[in-house]
């Protein structure tokens, strides 16, 4: 079987440089002296160069045999016999779908094969995703461990494509290139996506963390602000990264609190996820975007951003400060709203049962019952002026203000948690094998104690049942011994048995102070420095944005990129009529809203900005949280927070 190409030989001096899985983050102070030695690295692999060939036997079927050709992004299947396909159907299996790989042996004594198994989330004919599984068998040697080490060759370089590591040149694949799993703490709101977000998290989201191999605890949030106290309490040097299961709201609580801990500079360095199973997914539909998938909702959506989690890769994310009247201060990684966009925000907390749906009945009323707010809007215009938008996304130049759009892509105490359940022994939803040969079952594996299980759907009448190889070391760092967490007696308590109480929304969130000084911003209330720009009138929305999207499937800022180092100011003024104002609404589904030419939507891009209503009612929110009403600013501070994104797509819109 073939070795990998001569451009990755300058690889096989690394064994004694450290590798880090590619969502992992260094601390930004090691940075500079230590990249600048590093060696260069390779040149890139065409998404056709051929890394691993060899010939397979298929799995539960007898007699076929495949030609396996693994390339960086896809594992090409060719059938070899009985009859030899001269153009295979089906024989593609891309990276961007598999979630990870194991090694399975037969319960049969006599079975000298191993067996190399791929977990996929292919797209269905109606685009939706499904789990499924493609094993084939090593039986080129005559011995179990001979093809044990093969399928262990092809296990580790799948892996090592996923993860974004490098292969050596000389053909030495072995397990040793793979680091401890990276140890990730979810923190899932059960309340979140109409009480699905646990329901949806247990089958869809444990399952296909534990077939990337990855570590994790997971924590049930039990109260507004839960998630912000939990964070402030971490010892975040056990994790590798921090992942809300929920929608954009329990995200806003982690990073606030990462900001409020008295060592904030290096907290806030701690990369964070997000697994959308809330009613508002906007940074989600983001990431999605960033991975290069096609817009998604729902659980579609949530396959999507967990397998470019289990892919690994982070990303800097720009952070918004937020001074209030009252001077206190939050932080935001979405969005400041004040007019139309809040009020259907917080409006629609009212029909939180119906789910995303709520936005749409909220927005239906919203425009029956149009309002306009008085108001000043002042900004500090960003440095460059743009080439001219592309015709899809152009953006009209405000009247009588200065328009621009961004340039083009290039130690705390040890708190015990609550409620915590480490690598959850819970059953996958599958069948175990079962065969005439062996009449006890295959016993149900436990997520991350030794790898998930066969899908059903790949039993047969004669063979034998298939299990973990116990032969396999455990990888440093896997907690596979103990189960559960040591502060947690049981399994997860479910919200119908936890007796708790949905948390209660629509109140205005606390601030607490920290993080960085907002040097472009003079005191709230005084004058503004020169180079500002103020605009005064009647408004019907003020939107300043930082990612691309306000919600999974409103596109907002299509042009905008996580570290832009830009927020985006998108304002509709009054005169609009409710149709014209729809119309904008259904486009920004595809982004092309700024096409339309509507005369009253108006698109800057600063560094900061201050609101001032001048309306004595209103509802302001950042990151969809209600926060007082009155003057504010924000600052925008670039590539302060770090994004789990997974790696950009070729179809993204970000490099």
């Amino acid at each position: 079987m073939n070795g990998h190409l001569e451009a990755q030989k300058q690889w096989d001096q690394r064994s004694n440089q450290e590798l880090i899985w590619s969502w992992g983050h260094k601390p930004r102070s090691a940075l500079g002296g230590a990249e600048a030695m590093a060696p260069p690295p390779p040149p890139p692999l065409a998404a056709s160069t051929p890394l691993l060939h060899g010939e397979f036997g298929s799995y539960p079927a007898r007699g076929l045999r495949f030609a396996l050709t693994l390339t960086p992004q896809a594992l090409h299947i060719q059938k070899l016999r009985p009859k030899p396909e001269a153009r295979p159907r089906g024989g593609l299996v891309l990276l961007a779908e598999v979630s990870g790989c194991c090694i399975l042996r037969s319960r049969s004594p006599s079975d000298s094969a191993a067996y190399f198994c791929i977990y996929t989330y292919p797209r269905g004919r109606r685009r939706s995703r499904r789990r499924a599984t493609r094993i084939f068998q090593a039986d080129g040697a005559a011995t179990y461990e001979e093809n044990r080490a093969e399928a262990q060759r092809w296990a580790t370089a799948l892996t090592c494509l996923l993860r974004g590591l490098p292969l050596p040149g000389d053909g030495e694949i072995t397990s040793q290139l793979l680091p401890r799993p990276p140890r990730l703490l979810l923190l899932v709101n059960p309340f979140g996506g109409r009480g699905l977000a646990w329901q949806w998290c247990k089958n869809h989201v444990l399952p296909m963390i534990s077939e990337a191999g990855l570590s994790f605890n997971l924590i049930q949030t039990e109260r507004q602000n839960h998630a912000r106290e939990l964070v402030q309490g971490l010892s975040l040097s056990e994790w590798d990264g921090i992942v809300t299961v929920s929608g954009d709201g329990l995200l806003y609580e982690v990073l606030n609190g990462l900001l409020d801990r008295p060592d904030w500079e290096e907290a806030v360095k701690t990369p964070v996820g997000i697994l959308p199973c809330g009613s508002g997914n906007a940074l989600a539909g983001a990431v999605n975007q960033h991975g290069g998938f096609e817009p998604a909702l729902g659980i579609d959506l949530l396959l999507n951003c967990s397998l470019l989690l289990c892919r690994g890769g982070s990303h800097p994310m720009d952070l918004l400060s937020v001074t209030l009247a009252s001077g206190s201060r939050c932080f935001s990684f979405l969005s400041v709203a004040w007019g139309f966009v809040s009020d259907v925000d917080i409006q629609s907390e009212r029909f939180r049962a119906l789910g995303s749906a709520r936005f749409t009945l909220s927005t239906v009323l919203g425009l029956a019952t149009l309002h306009t707010y008085r108001g000043r809007l002042s900004y500090l215009p960003a440095a460059m002026e743009p080439a001219s938008p592309t015709p899809a996304h152009g953006l009209p130049r405000a009247k009588s203000e200065l328009t621009l759009a961004p340039a083009p892509a290039p130690p705390v105490a040890h708190s015990p948690l609550h409620r915590s359940v480490s690598d959850l022994p819970l059953p996958l939803p599958q069948p175990a094998l079962t065969s005439p040969g062996s009449p006890e079952p295959l016993p149900i594996l436990s997520l991350n104690g030794g790898g998930p299980e066969l899908a059903g759907d790949w039993g047969g009448a004669g063979d034998a049942p298939l299990s973990p190889d116990p032969l396999l070391p455990s990888p440093p760092g896997s907690p596979r011994a103990a189960l559960l967490s040591p502060t947690t007696e049981g399994g997860p308590e479910t919200p119908a048995s936890s007796g708790l109480l949905p948390p209660t929304y629509g109140d205005p969130v606390a601030i607490f102070p920290g993080g960085p000084l907002d040097h472009l911003l003079p005191p709230l209330g005084t004058p503004l420095p020169p180079g500002w720009v103020t605009l005064e009138g009647d408004f019907v929305l003020i939107l300043a944005i930082s990612p691309s999207h306000l919600g999974a499937d409103l596109v907002a800022a299509p042009h905008a990129r996580f570290d832009d180092g830009l927020v985006h100011l998108c304002w509709v003024r009054g005169g609009i009529s409710r149709a014209a104002l729809l119309r904008l609404f259904l486009a920004m589904e595809h982004g092309t809203h700024f096409s339309l030419g509507c005369p009253q939507l108006c698109y800057a891009a600063a560094r900061a900005f201050r609101l001032e209503p001048l309306t004595p009612r209103g509802i302001i929110t950042v990151d969809g949280e209600q926060v007082e009403y009155g003057p504010l600013q924000a600052q925008v501070h670039p590539g302060l927070g770090t994004l789990l994104t997974g790696p950009p797509g070729h179809s993204g819109r970000e490099s």
